[in-house]
């Protein structure tokens, strides 16, 4: 049974990946289908280094695995139901941001 220190675990990795944009867009091109770096290097349009130090972090939280594919290493998610907690997410964050409450959240920078 997972106690609170393994769930508090589990979402720190979580939002410590959330936390660059090109991780959120890694793991959203990931959710589609599994890819090559080169293909993701591309498609997000950055390096190849800079691609592989995310993609490290990626594999240190736990959130992508790679697979053996003859010379190449492809990427994909490392459990499938990630992809359906990133539309969850994504959906829920988009509900709340249209429905702020916040009245001060332009000025203070918040929400």
């Amino acid at each position: 049974m997972p106690t609170l220190a393994t769930d508090l675990d589990a979402l720190t990795r979580f939002g410590r990946a959330l936390a660059d944009p090109i991780r959120c867009r890694l793991l959203l091109a990931l959710r589609e289908a599994p890819a090559y770096p080169s293909d993701l290097a591309e498609t997000l349009g950055i390096s190849r280094t800079r691609l592989s130090n995310h993609l490290a972090c990626l594999r240190d939280c736990g959130l992508v695995v790679t697979v053996p594919d003859g010379r190449r290493t492809r990427y994909e998610l490392a459990d499938p139901r990630l992809g359906h907690a990133l539309d969850d997410l994504r959906s829920a964050v988009v509900a709340v941001a249209s429905d702020r409450t916040c009245v001060d959240a332009d000025d203070k920078g918040c929400c």
